[in-house]
């Protein structure tokens, strides 16, 4: 099968492998739809992300779908032609993390795309069936690929506490954060803020049910009278974060989606008085089936984000497309092609 791998920082080369076989509790998946995120982006420009480093050639690709092929000896035969959202980290299932429902943290997981685990940017990948999640006719391929990045925003506003009634500020009007506004708006919320310094995707933020939309190149949040109940800070910028912060109500709930800065000086007295509460997220646990209803149900549109397709052989250019057009917003990858 063909399998486009980063040899090396700014390289990437097409090569042929053999066909994964499934293992006994495993599923091989016909991989169709693949999204490129902006973690492929960091290891293709850098070559690592924090501790994580490409040593050896390294598969790229983590929001994917596809067709389920072949099965292992103890998964149902009758799930071969089944379309399949991959959720692309598996845990161990057994430590206390994962008993207690946070699977998400769970020191022994295995990650698509996490060195030196192999990613989906490939003609047929293998995942532990209960990671292979159906998904009905009426989601593209390209949408059952993006429900991966739905989740890690459906995570943040299930840790963020949104519900009717809730004001909404969203810093940062990438991927994450056009859906983080779609996801708060579905979840209840009357006021959906968003900011950004790209008047495409702020255009795209109102579009996708955003009430304001604010370009921060030209404004600062804490100057315009803007109040929130709970931020979704997805940008990763440590201003953004900080002012964004100074715009929370009292008794309001931040939680951190995008990452950046290793360290961000935080203004302990304003959370202190204000009794503001400040959290991390990490990924997602448990979101396939709420992020498959909330598509289904029309609640949130994620073909709509899709800008360019690519072939499999044309993943370089996928993995520079953002660079120099300020209306990209998220490339496909299609390995069948």
């Amino acid at each position: 099968m063909r399998v486009s791998v980063l040899a090396r920082a700014g390289v990437v080369e097409l090569i042929e492998r053999d066909r994964p076989t499934p293992a006994q509790d495993e599923v091989l998946v016909r991989v169709v739809a693949v999204g490129v995120c902006g973690s492929d982006t960091h290891y293709f420009d850098h070559g690592r992300i924090g501790h994580f480093v490409v040593e050896s050639p390294l598969v790229l690709g983590h929001e994917a779908a596809g067709v389920i092929e072949e099965v292992g000896a103890e998964v149902d035969p009758s799930r071969v032609g089944q379309r399949v959202s991959i959720e692309p980290g598996v845990p161990c299932r057994r430590c206390r993390l994962c008993l207690s429902g946070h699977y998400n943290l769970c020191a022994d997981m295995v990650f698509y795309a996490t060195p030196p685990v192999d990613g989906a940017l490939a003609e047929y990948v293998t995942i532990h069936e209960a990671f292979a999640h159906p998904v009905p006719d009426v989601l593209s391929d390209d949408a059952a690929a993006l429900l991966e990045p739905l989740s890690v925003a459906l995570w943040a506003a299930q840790r963020a506490g949104i519900r009717a009634g809730s004001r909404v500020l969203v810093t940062g009007c990438g991927p994450i954060g056009l859906i983080a506004v779609q996801t708060a708006r579905a979840f209840g919320a009357t006021d959906v803020i968003a900011s950004d310094v790209n008047a495409h995707r702020l255009a795209l933020a109102r579009e996708m049910g955003a009430t304001q939309a604010l370009d921060t190149s030209a404004q600062v949040l804490s100057e315009v009278g803007v109040e929130a109940d709970v931020l979704l800070e997805c940008s990763g910028h440590p201003a953004a974060t900080l002012d964004a912060l100074r715009v929370l109500a009292p008794a309001g709930r931040a939680v951190l989606v995008g990452t950046g800065s290793h360290d961000l000086a935080i203004p302990l007295q304003l959370v202190q008085e204000k009794e503001l509460e400040l959290t991390g997220t990490f990924r997602y646990a448990g979101t396939w089936p709420v992020a498959i209803n909330l598509v289904a149900t029309g609640a949130v549109d994620l073909d709509r984000l899709v800008t360019a397709h690519f072939a499999l052989a044309e993943s370089s250019s996928a993995l520079t497309a953002g660079r120099d057009d300020p209306h990209a917003v998220k490339s496909v990858i299609r390995p069948q092609e």
